[in-house]
Parts: structure tokens; C-alpha cells; sequence
């Protein structure tokens, strides 16, 4: 029994020259924190991360104090009882955090673009259908951003997420769907971090992502993120329990979870899941053997080169697969025509050229304008060359620190992982090659992302899981070297980066959530007010209200959004200057009262046939 302990001390500790060089490099990124040249770092945070960093040695120089001999220690309690306990209690705060955020912002109509698109596909899955028919007198009037009007009205993105938003639409409350997600994905966590390092390390990994600033802020935005996170955790444990078992069940799962999360972000899926899906190659071409783990050596409960049959662990990985692309294909041919052509495409293709996929992409998008092309938006796109891609890169390995955790502790816990790779579990290194591989299938596009990093969300729940594995390995090596006051130290370190983001100290920094806040909160209030003041006026109802929008354009705000069916009371719609003609436009629609409005005016007026 003495001899495993100790194997599991060695294999799981930290060499000092890692910890030093750490601690070196903690030590720099204060300063460069303190400097305010990382954007969100407020450099006051970064000043009293500095103080404790220096208190680093001084608790090493410390006497060390003698180890007391013992009687063998009562084996730790293994029922599930208590696993299932604190995966509840890291959900549950997960749920509070999204709705305390929540509750800051209010009661707002969505900010971005892309929320309104995912509500069009969840009311329209509502109905019974994947997409409307366009209006059959003037379509054109009804575009709307990210959603496809060529025929068929339907939100370009896959259906994912609008199942996931649809229910809780239907409630009336759906801003409830990601604050579900998150604290399911959270669960989930709990039990991947406890498969790869025990129960510390899922918990751990567990609350330290229900604490996040990053995933709080996005659980409160209507996008795929939330749910995207709910079928890439499923995945995650399914994989990584996978390498162990080679069960069909956990295939199953696996193939499950990425399948759905391929419905809500097909580019993160697929970037995730890459670095598994090799790994599970490079079984098959072995032979099917299944490879052991260190954890596995190390423990009599999980036996060491079970003998697998690939028939199952194919089935379960492949057929929720298949089953995903089908969905994807039919999704195809109801809103585009065409099985092999997706919305998503046909929009870029159409509305917005320039922001194609890949390098010199405003180059290669102004060689197909069309008559429709929404100019503000395609023209507000730079061009990716090399160095805006790696600098886009930087940006968003750096913001994916500020809002998982914080820059300090991230830093220590990838130089931790990566200097100690050789002592952990080799699923660990999947971990680590899933983050480099979700940044990479990235790099070819323009848009660095929503406050610098929702192209990588989805590394959070990774890097929550290195933090764990960093503490486990850390807390192994002092403890071999009685250094206990540096785990104290860590903790202290975790803590302070974690309250910086929630809370202020006068004088010294603000809180970086009150930012994100604001984020989110500034293009609400002007949604909210535009919606209200619209509703007041419009007075003669049904009716069609006109949108002079060219004197918000540059801010990104856009008011054209309907529900699916266009049969509402009040339908907006998009006037384009020297376009649109008012008079045939009342026309056309004899049964309605026709507005023109400008929101940055706050005018309007009635347009009489």
C-alpha cells in the first residue's frame, strides 16, 4: 500500500525546475499585467497577484515541518453518493452564477445579431417545420440577419440549437435553456475531471468552471455556445472514459454528444474532437487493443489491457454520427433545395461574400458580389492575411484566460501540465492537443470574436480541467516535499483571480464581470428602447413599419426581426434608400398601415397609398 502511494506521488509531482520556471513566468505576466497591455487584466488585479506571487519562496524557505508517523489512513469513501453530491453542488452554483448575471442585465430583448436568428429557429421548430416560405409580395423587404430568405425563411445556422432553445421559448423564459446547459455541461465535467484524476480533480475542475466569469456572461446570450458545451462535455467523458473501458457504451456516448454538439457548432466539434478521433484511429490500427492508463496501473478497480472488440465501440462512436450528418443533410434540402448545400453557405454566399472561410478572404469574396449583399456588414470584414491570423490567434489564447479563470493561474497550470506530460495520465495530453486543435481550426478566419474568444469557448471546460490537474500534480509534490503552506498559496491564488472578476477593492481595480455586463447589457437597452417606442407609435394595426437604418449601420444594430410566418401584428421591415419605393410598397399591402421609421431619429410617420 506504502509502495502505490509513493508511485502515485512520483508520477503525479512536479519537478522543481518546472515549478520555477512557472513561478518565473507568473512572475513576468504580472508585470506585464501591471503594465495594462492585456486587455481586461485590470492592472490593480494584477498588482496583488504580484504580492502573492512573491510570497512564493518565502513560504518555501520556511521551516519545513516533520512529518508525523501515522496509522494507515481509512480508505477514502468511494459510493457514488458523495460524487453525485458535488456534481450537484457545482451545477447548482453554475445555475446561480448564470442567473445572478442574469439578473444584473434584466429583462431584455437579446443583443446580438445571432440570438434573434436562433430564436426564428426555435419558435420554428415550435411550429412543426424547419423553415417558412418566404412573403410571397416583395421577400426582399424581410431579410433578416443570419437568416436565409431565398425562397424559404429558415435561420442559417444548424438546428441544434434552436431544439435546445425551443422548449424553454415555449415556457416564455428562454434564457433559462443556456443556464440549464451550462450547469448540465458543468455535471458532466465533474465526472470527466474524476475518471482522468480522482474526485479532487473533478471537483476542482468542476467548480472552477461554475465560478467562470466567461461562461456565466455567454449563459446569458441565446447563442449555440451553452448548448454546444452540454454535447461536447457528453463527449469528452464518453471519450475519455473510452481509452480505459473500449465499451460500445461509452462509444455511445461519445458519439452522441459530438454528434449533437456538430448540430450547434460544426467547426468546434469537429476542432474538439479531432485529436479523440486519431487517437481512436490509431486504436483501430493496433488491432483494437486496449490501451492502458496510469490510472488504470495504479488501481486494482480498473483492470489494466481489457480485451476490446471494435464491432461496438465503432457502432457507438459511428452511428449517432451518421445519424447527426442525416440531420444536417435534410436540414440541406428543406431550406436550400439541395442536400449537399447547407444555409450557412448559401448565406455567406449570397448576403455576406467577404466573410467566406480562409485567408485573403475579402479578396476572394469581391470576386462574387451580388445584388444582395448586405454592404455595411460584408464591408466591415478585414482582409486575413498571415499576421492579422496570428495576432487573432494570440488574442484569443490570452482572452480565453481573462474569461475562463484569469491569465495567472491558466499560465501556471499549462506549464505545470506540459512540463510534467510525461508523469500524468497520456489522456491528458488529449486535453491538451483538443484546446491547440479548437485554436487551430480558427486561425483561417478574419474575426478575432465576441469579446475576443467565442471562436474558442469551448476551450473553457479544458483549461478548467488542466487547472484541476495542475493542483492534483502541485498539492502531490508538496506534500512529498512538506511544503503545505504553498498549497494554501494556490488555493489563495485561485481565489483572488476568481474574485477579481466579481468584485472590486476601491481604488485598485473594478470588476471585470461589470465589463462584460456592459457588453451585453448597452445593445439590449437600445433593442428594448427601439421595440417600445415602435410599439407605442404604430397605432394603426396590422401593419408594416419601414426601417431607415443607415445612421446605426456602423454600430452593428439591426431591428429587422419577425416571427416566423410573417403574420404578426406589427411586421418590420428593411427600407433601403433609393431602392424602395414607398408608394408601390403600400401597394402591395393594401391590408396593412405602412410606417416609415428611424430609430436614430425617433421619427416616423405614415405612408399614405
Amino acid at each position: 500500500m506504502a509502495d502505490s502511494s509513493a508511485a502515485g506521488n512520483r508520477r503525479d509531482g512536479v519537478a522543481w525546475p518546472v515549478q520555477v520556471t512557472a513561478w518565473s513566468l507568473g512572475l513576468a505576466a504580472c508585470i506585464v499585467g501591471m503594465l495594462g497591455l492585456v486587455a481586461e487584466w485590470e492592472p490593480g488585479l494584477a498588482t496583488a497577484q504580484l504580492f502573492l506571487m512573491v510570497t512564493a519562496p518565502i513560504i518555501v524557505m520556511l521551516p519545513e515541518r516533520k512529518r508525523v508517523k501515522t496509522t494507515e489512513a481509512l480508505p477514502p469513501r468511494s459510493g457514488l453518493t458523495v460524487d453525485w453530491s458535488l456534481a450537484l453542488l457545482c451545477g447548482v452554483v453554475s445555475l446561480a452564477v448564470s442567473a445572478g448575471i442574469g439578473s444584473r442585465i434584466g429583462d431584455l430583448p437579446p443583443a446580438y445579431h445571432d440570438e434573434y436568428s436562433y430564436l426564428f429557429q426555435a419558435k420554428t421548430l415550435l411550429a412543426g417545420r424547419l423553415s417558412f416560405p418566404s412573403a410571397p409580395v416583395r421577400p426582399d423587404l424581410f431579410d433578416q440577419m443570419h437568416v436565409l430568405n431565398e425562397g424559404r425563411m429558415a435561420c442559417r445556422f444548424y438546428p441544434g440549437t434552436g431544439l435546445w432553445l425551443a422548449p424553454f421559448v415555449a415556457l416564455g423564459h428562454p434564457y433559462w435553456g443556456p443556464w440549464l446547459a451550462g450547469a448540465i455541461a458543468t455535471m458532466l465535467i465533474y465526472w470527466t475531471g474524476r475518471e482522468l484524476g480522482g474526485r479532487v480533480v473533478g471537483f476542482v475542475a468542476s467548480l472552477t468552471m461554475a465560478l467562470s466569469p466567461g461562461i456565466g456572461l455567454f449563459g446569458n446570450l441565446l447563442l449555440a455556445h451553452h448548448p454546444t458545451l452540454v454535447g461536447l462535455s457528453a463527449f469528452l467523458l464518453g471519450i475519455i472514459r473510452l481509452r480505459r473501458t473500449r465499451s460500445g457504451w461509452d462509444a455511445g456516448l461519445a458519439g452522441a454528444g459530438l454528434s449533437y454538439a456538430m448540430l450547434c457548432r460544426p467547426m468546434t466539434a469537429a476542432g474538439v474532437g479531432l485529436p479523440f478521433g486519431l487517437d481512436v484511429l490509431w486504436w483501430l490500427i493496433r488491432g483494437g487493443e486496449s490501451a492502458p492508463t496510469d490510472r488504470a496501473a495504479l488501481s486494482s478497480e480498473l483492470p489494466e489491457g481489457r480485451p476490446a472488440r471494435r464491432v461496438p465501440v465503432l457502432l457507438g462512436l459511428g452511428l449517432p454520427l451518421v445519424c447527426g450528418w442525416c440531420v444536417m443533410l435534410a436540414y440541406n434540402r428543406d431550406v436550400t433545395g439541395d442536400w449537399l448545400t447547407s444555409p450557412y453557405q448559401l448565406y455567406t454566399e449570397i448576403y455576406t461574400p467577404r466573410h467566406v472561410y480562409g485567408f485573403n478572404n475579402v479578396v476572394r469574396g469581391e470576386q462574387h458580389l451580388g445584388p444582395k449583399v448586405i454592404d455595411h456588414y460584408d464591408r466591415w470584414t478585414e482582409n486575413l492575411t498571415p499576421s492579422l491570423a496570428a495576432s487573432n490567434a494570440f488574442i484569443r489564447w490570452v482572452a480565453s484566460w481573462i474569461w475562463t479563470v484569469d491569465v495567472l493561474p491558466l499560465l501556471l497550470a499549462a506549464v505545470t501540465v506540459v512540463g510534467s506530460a510525461g508523469r500524468l495520465d497520456r489522456r491528458w495530453l488529449l486535453v491538451v492537443a483538443a484546446i491547440l486543435s479548437l485554436h487551430a481550426v480558427h486561425v483561417p478566419y478574419w474575426y478575432v470574436g465576441i469579446m475576443g474568444w467565442h471562436y474558442v469557448f469551448e476551450s473553457a471546460p479544458l483549461w478548467c480541467l488542466l487547472l484541476a490537474a495542475a493542483t492534483r500534480s502541485l498539492f502531490a509534490a508538496w506534500t512529498d516535499t512538506r511544503h503545505s503552506g504553498l498549497k494554501i498559496w494556490w488555493l489563495c491564488l485561485i481565489g483572488l483571480s476568481l474574485a477579481g472578476s466579481y468584485f472590486g477593492l476601491a481604488g485598485l481595480w473594478q470588476p471585470r464581470i461589470e465589463r462584460g455586463i456592459n457588453t451585453i447589457a448597452h445593445p439590449r437597452r437600445q433593442q428594448a428602447e427601439v421595440r417600445r417606442w415602435i410599439e407605442a407609435s404604430v397605432t394603426e394595426r396590422p401593419a408594416l413599419v419601414l426601417i431607415d437604418q443607415h445612421e446605426t449601420e456602423a454600430s452593428h444594430l439591426d431591428f429587422i426581426t419577425n416571427e416566423p410566418g410573417l403574420a404578426s401584428a406589427i411586421l418590420l421591415a428593411r427600407l433601403r434608400a433609393g431602392v424602395t419605393d414607398l408608394s408601390e410598397i403600400a401597394r402591395d399591402f393594401p391590408d396593412r398601415s405602412v410606417y416609415v421609421a428611424s430609430p436614430h431619429r425617433k421619427s416616423i410617420r405614415r405612408v399614405r397609398p
